[in-house]
C-alpha cells in the first residue's frame, strides 16, 4: 500500500525527524571508546532515524511484527546459508477464514511477472511497502497431534505420503526433557511411492530436458526440477531452507526434512519429524547441523515450545527437548530462532533461551534487568533485539545489544528511541538495522559502529523500496535476519527499489554510503525484470534477477562502484514459465549453481501440493 492520502512526504527519505534519545549514541560502560565521527556526521545528520526535513519511509503499513502471534499456530520457514542475501525470506498464511494458502491472498503480489501471472504483480507492486502481506490472511489450522502414543508417518520418496508406523520417543534420541522427539529416517525413496510418484519424477526430468533443448547460446541448463512431494494440510505450508551442506541441498516443510543431491536432484535422505515445524534459524552451523522449532502437545493445547536438532549431512535426528513459555507475553509471542557458532537461541517477547547445538545443553535464559532479547541475527557475531518491560507493561522501549552467545553477557547496548521498533537486521557486519514506527507508519534504516554507537542512517529520494523479509511472510517463527533485496559490505548498503509500476517489473539497485547514509549510485535492472541484492562475494555484489514472461531469471553482479549489471548465470528463457511457478522464491547461489525455491506450497484440490513445483536448480 502507499502512504495514506494527505500524509505523503514532501521529499523522500528514510526515518523521521527527531533528536536522538539521551545516551543513545553512547556505548554501555563495557563498550570500547567510540571512533571519531566521520564526514557527514554532524549538523547534516542530527541523529538516528532521520535528518530534519526527511519525514520518513513512504507509508510502510503497520505489520503484526515478528512477535505478535496469530490466533492459530502454523507453519514457518526460514532460509540459510551465508550465501543467499543474508538469508532469504518466505511467505506464510496467517488467519484467513476458510481460503487455503498463499495463493488466495487478496492483497498479495508476486514479483517478476505480468499481472495475473504466477510470480507476477497483481497491479500495485509487490514490495516492502506496496502489496505486502501486511493485512494478514490465509488461515493455518492448528495441527491435531496424537498424544502419548508417538504416532509417526513413514517416509517415502515423496517426502512423506501418509502411512502410520510406530516410531521412537525422545528418549531414543537423547531427550533431556522427557518429551517425545527425534524422527524417523527413511532412505527407501520412490520405491515406496508406487508408480504415480515415479511418473511425476519422469515428467519433471522430461520437462527439464525440453527446456534445455530450447536453450539459447549463453544460457545455463535447467539441471533439475523438484516437486513439493509432501501431503500437506489444506492451508499449505511454508518451505524452510534451502540449506546447502556440501553436496546436499536441504528443504523442509510441515513435518518433513529432505536432502537432495545438488548435482542431479536425487533424494539422498528424508526425515519425518514427530510434529509440525513452527520455527527455524536462517543458517545452520558450520558443520551442517540445525535446530528446528516443533510443536508439542495435542489439539488446541499444541504449542511451539519444543526443539529438534537435525544433522543436515545425514538426515539423522539428534537431541530433542522442550522449553518453558511463561506468562501471557511469552505464550502469545512467536519464537525467533538464530544460530551463532554452536549456540541456538529461541527469542520471544519477554526472554530468549540459548542452547548448545551440539548437545542441547542450556547456556542461558532470562538476563538480569527488565530488558530482554527477543531475537538474534544468525552469524558469527551475536547481535540481538531487546524489548524492555515498562510501567505500562507494553514492551515499547527497545534496544540493540551485542551478547556473548555462550555466556549471555551483554557487551554493549544501543537504546532505540521510544516508539520505534526493531524490525530486521539487514546486515550484521556492517551492522544495519531496520526500524519502524507503527503508529506513524514510518520506517528508518540505521547503521551502527562495531561498538554499538550511532554511525549514520540512510537518506533517499526514491519513493519506495522492495525487500522480502520473514516478518512479512511467515506464519510463525519469524527470523530477524531473513531479507532478500538488501545487503551490505565495507563499501556500502545495497537495496532494491520497488518497480515504478505494477505492470513493468523493472527496478533499480541503490548503493548508500556507510558514513553519510547518502546515495552513492543507482543501477538499472535489465528491461522488464527485477533485481534483488543477495550478498557481496569476491568484491562484487551478487543479485537475483527475477524471471518474467518469456525471460529467464538468473544471477547478476555489480562492482562496488556501480555501473551496468553483468550476467553471472542466465536461466533459460524456455524455462521462464516453470521458474515463475515458484511462489515468492528464495534463491541460493553457490558452486556455480543457483537454487530457486518456492517459499510456500499450497493447492486447491487434494494432492495439488504434492505435484506443485518447489525447486529449480540451474547451472552449466
Amino acid at each position: 500500500m502507499t502512504q495514506p492520502p494527505g500524509q505523503q512526504p514532501p521529499q523522500g527519505g528514510f526515518g523521521a525527524p527527531y533528536e536522538p534519545p539521551a545516551g543513545s549514541d553512547q556505548p554501555s560502560p563495557t563498550a570500547p571508546p567510540a571512533p571519531a565521527p566521520g564526514p557527514g556526521y554532524g549538523s547534516a545528520q542530527p541523529g538516528p532515524y532521520g535528518t530534519s526535513g526527511q519525514p520518513g519511509p513512504y507509508g510502510a503499513p503497520v505489520q503484526p511484527g515478528p512477535y505478535n502471534t496469530p490466533t492459530q499456530p502454523g507453519p514457518y520457514n526460514a532460509p540459510t546459508q551465508p550465501g543467499p542475501y543474508n538469508a532469504p525470506a518466505q511467505p506464510g498464511p496467517y488467519n484467513a477464514p476458510t481460503q487455503p494458502g498463499p495463493y488466495n491472498l487478496p492483497t498479495q503480489t508476486a514479483p517478476y511477472g505480468g499481472p495475473g501471472q504466477p510470480g507476477g504483480p497483481a497491479g500495485n507492486g509487490g514490495g516492502f511497502f506496496r502489496g505486502r502481506r501486511g493485512a494478514v490472511v490465509g488461515a493455518v489450522l492448528a495441527v491435531a497431534l496424537l498424544a502419548g502414543g508417538g504416532v509417526w508417518l513413514a517416509v517415502g520418496g515423496d517426502d512423506g505420503k501418509k502411512s502410520e508406523a510406530n516410531g521412537s520417543t525422545g528418549a531414543d534420541q537423547g531427550s533431556s526433557s522427557g518429551g517425545k522427539g527425534g524422527g524417523k529416517n527413511d532412505k527407501s525413496g520412490a520405491e515406496d511411492e508406487g508408480e504415480t510418484a515415479a511418473e511425476r519424477a519422469s515428467a519433471l526430468r522430461a520437462e527439464a530436458a525440453g527446456i534445455n533443448a530450447k536453450r539459447k547460446p549463453g544460457e545455463a541448463k535447467a539441471l533439475w526440477l523438484q516437486e513439493g512431494g509432501v501431503d500437506l494440510p489444506r492451508n499449505g505450508s511454508d518451505v524452510y531452507g534451502p540449506w546447502i551442506v556440501g553436496d546436499t541441498v536441504v528443504k523442509a516443510m510441515y513435518r518433513t526434512v529432505s536432502g537432495y543431491s545438488v548435482a542431479d536432484g536425487r533424494q539422498k535422505w528424508a526425515l519425518k519429524l514427530p510434529s509440525t515445524m513452527c520455527a527455524a534459524p536462517s543458517q545452520a552451523t558450520a558443520d551442517g547441523r540445525i535446530v528446528l522449532g516443533v510443536m508439542s502437545g495435542s489439539g488446541i493445547e499444541a504449542a511451539c515450545d519444543a526443539l529438534q536438532m537435525v544433522d543436515l549431512n545425514t538426515g539423522k535426528a539428534g537431541w530433542y527437548k522442550k522449553y518453558k513459555r511463561v506468562g501471557a507475553w511469552d505464550g502469545l509471542s512467536d519464537p525467533a530462532m538464530a544460530i551463532n557458532g554452536d549456540t541456538v537461541t529461541v527469542g520471544r517477547k519477554t526472554r530468549t533461551d540459548a542452547f548448545r547445538v551440539s548437545d542441547g545443553k542450556v547456556l542461558f535464559g532470562e538476563l538480569p534487568g527488565n530488558c530482554q532479547p527477543f531475537g538474534f541475527a544468525s552469524g558469527p557475531v551475536a547481535v540481538a533485539a531487546a524489548s524492555c518491560q515498562t510501567a505500562a507493561d507494553d514492551h515499547k522501549e527497545q534496544q540493540v545489544k551485542r551478547i556473548d552467545p555462550v555466556t549471555g553477557k551483554v557487551l554493549w547496548t544501543y537504546k532505540v528511541k521510544k516508539g520505534w521498533e526493531i524490525s530486521q537486521f539487514y546486515s550484521v557486519s556492517p551492522l544495519v538495522v531496520s526500524l519502524r514506527k507503527p503508529e506513524e507508519e514510518k520506517w528508518a534504516v540505521l547503521l551502527l559502529n562495531d561498538n554499538g554507537t550511532y554511525r549514520s542512517q540512510l537518506v533517499s529520494d526514491d519513493p519506495d523500496y522492495r525487500t522480502r523479509c520473514d516478518t512479512e511472510f511467515l506464519t510463525a517463527g519469524k527470523a530477524l535476519d531473513g531479507c532478500l533485496g538488501v545487503t551490505a559490505d565495507e563499501h556500502g548498503v545495497y537495496m532494491a527499489t520497488e518497480p515504478e509500476s505494477g505492470i513493468d517489473p523493472a527496478n533499480k539497485v541503490v548503493a548508500f554510503d556507510l558514513t553519510t547514509g547518502k546515495v552513492k549510485w543507482k543501477a538499472d535492472s535489465p528491461a522488464g525484470q527485477t533485481l534483488m541484492p543477495m550478498r557481496v562475494e569476491g568484491g562484487r555484489l551478487l543479485m537475483h534477477l527475477g524471471a518474467a514472461q518469456g525471460k529467464g531469471g538468473g544471477i547478476m553482479s555489480l562492482p562496488p562502484t556501480g555501473g551496468t549489471p553483468q550476467t553471472v548465470l542466465r536461466h533459460p528463457a524456455s524455462g521462464a514459465d516453470a521458474e515463475r511457478e515458484l511462489f515468492e522464491p528464495k534463491v541460493a547461489y553457490t558452486g556455480g549453481r543457483s537454487f530457486v525455491v518456492s517459499s510456500s506450497i499450497s493447492g486447491v484440490e487434494d494432492g495439488d501440493e504434492e505435484k506443485a513445483k518447489s525447486m529449480g536448480v540451474y547451472g552449466n
